[in-house]
């Protein structure tokens, strides 16, 4: 069973800078898809990002494109997020997801969830 830690959330102000981690421990990560998800209370959830096995990587809200990156190090286990110019409704928990099947977009089913990572951001 894979397993998933997020970590690098934080308090940030409008503007800054964030690079959101993701280890992947249990199994050999870069047999998966990756992909990040956001969520706040009473939202539902949006994906924000995927990259495939290969490191094909696709941005997906239309805010996000141009502020956000991701990418891999398999050999390390890793997974990035990289959010530039912080706007205050990236405000949310984010959540990194793993699936061995389908394609790398926020509809697959994605079986291995990390816990989450908090993001606010407010000066």
């Amino acid at each position: 069973q894979l397993q998933l830690v997020e970590s690098g959330g934080g308090l940030v102000q409008p503007g800054g800078s964030l690079r959101l981690s993701c280890k992947a421990s249990g199994f050999s990560s870069d047999r998966y898809n990756i992909a990040w998800f956001r969520q706040a209370p009473g939202k539902e959830r949006e994906g924000v990002s995927c990259i495939t096995r290969s490191g094909v990587t696709t941005i997906y809200p239309d805010s996000a494109k141009g502020r956000f990156t991701t990418s891999r190090d398999n050999h390390k286990k890793m997974v990035y997020l990289e959010i530039h110019r912080l706007r205050s409704e990236d405000t949310d928990v984010y959540y990194c997801a793993a699936a061995v099947r389908g394609e790398c977009q926020p509809s697959t089913d994605f079986g291995n969830w990390g816990q989450g990572t908090q993001v606010t951001v407010a000066s």
